[in-house]
């Protein structure tokens, strides 16, 4: 099976490998910069590396008879369903969207609402955040602390595009699903030399380097995360110790999110869910780019958190089973 060249690489170019810690895509605070290990983004003005065209070749994933070209699979308006027996029945919003304005809610959180990197594992959320967050999203209270992180522009632009209707109808849908263990974390001195991929890190190749403050989340297999088969997920490697560190940091959770991390009602689980995006959604906090109601009791909470901290919490977070 050939690799999705026209997904993966749409947005990497040679020499973009990371440095050890940060590189400066948009300013946190007077002199502290986004790491982009959580924004993969490429520098300003970078070009991006020529993306290769689809050809309508039909792509198939192991275990499932389902099959779709690799025109389908990157569809804004069409979801790969490779085991549609494994989720209750999509309702329009999630399959399809609604063109040209309301993306298919399944492209960026698949069937199974576990997400990926880019975006957030929204699989048995309270109905209650969702629908706050959504009307956060359209009223300008949540946005991105990077201006052009994708995922966030797309995700404003649905919820001020869908109808109430629309909003429900996904809402209902990932907040009846049962999350599942998608990440394997792993505690190393030295993580696979790793690029800028759509969105996402990706290994660049065989190559190490020390991993320093930094949590490095990558696909367990690129070619079935470009498929975006929901059977294959990622490994997140964290400095030596986070498990540790970050057991001690979340025991103030507990008090909101209650004893076991899985969330109280309205209070959303933050258990085995993306490092990375939980990095970002941190940072947002601390710079303003999240308000709204959930957002002014997280405000205290990370006022001073450092990313090594950050580092800490958001790996261990991940290592639990949601």
């Amino acid at each position: 099976m050939k690799s999705l060249g026209w997904f993966a690489v749409a947005s990497v170019v040679a020499g973009s490998l990371l440095p050890l810690s940060l590189r400066v895509h948009a300013q946190k605070n007077a002199g502290e910069s986004l790491p982009v290990w959580a924004w993969p983004l490429l520098p300003p003005g970078t070009p991006a590396a020529p993306a290769a065209k689809p050809t309508g070749e039909v792509m198939h994933v192991p275990g499932s008879s389902a099959s779709y070209t690799d025109k389908e699979i990157p569809g804004l308006f069409l979801v790969p369903d490779w085991f549609p027996n494994e989720h209750p029945k999509m309702p329009q919003v999630v399959a399809v969207g609604r063109a040209p304005g309301v993306n298919a809610c399944g492209h960026c959180h698949l069937p199974t609402g576990m997400g990926r990197p880019e975006n957030m594992s929204v699989a048995g959320l309270p109905k209650g955040y969702m629908m706050q967050q959504m009307a956060d999203f359209r009223d300008g209270l949540r946005k991105s602390s990077e201006p052009r992180f994708g995922s966030t522009r797309a995700m404003i632009h649905t919820a001020q595009q869908a109808t109430p209707e629309e909003v429900e109808a996904g809402v209902d849908y990932f907040a009846s699903l049962k999350p599942v263990k998608w990440i394997r974390v792993v505690e190393t001195d030295r993580v696979p030399l790793t690029k800028v991929g759509a969105l996402m890190m990706v290994v660049a190749d065989a190559k190490t380097e020390p991993i320093g403050d930094r949590v490095i989340e990558v696909p367990e297999d690129l070619e079935q995360t470009e498929l975006r088969n929901p059977h294959s997920g990622f490994v997140a490697y964290v400095p030596v110790g986070s498990l540790k560190k970050g057991n001690a940091l979340t025991r103030t959770c507990v008090a909101c999110h209650g004893k076991d991390l899985r969330g109280v009602g309205d209070v959303p689980s933050i258990v085995g869910r993306s490092p990375s995006q939980m990095t970002r959604q941190l940072i947002d906090f601390q710079t303003g780019a999240r308000n709204g109601t959930h957002a002014a009791m997280m405000k205290p909470v990370v006022q001073n958190m450092t990313l090594p901290q950050m580092v800490a919490i958001t790996g261990y977070l991940a290592s639990l089973r949601p």
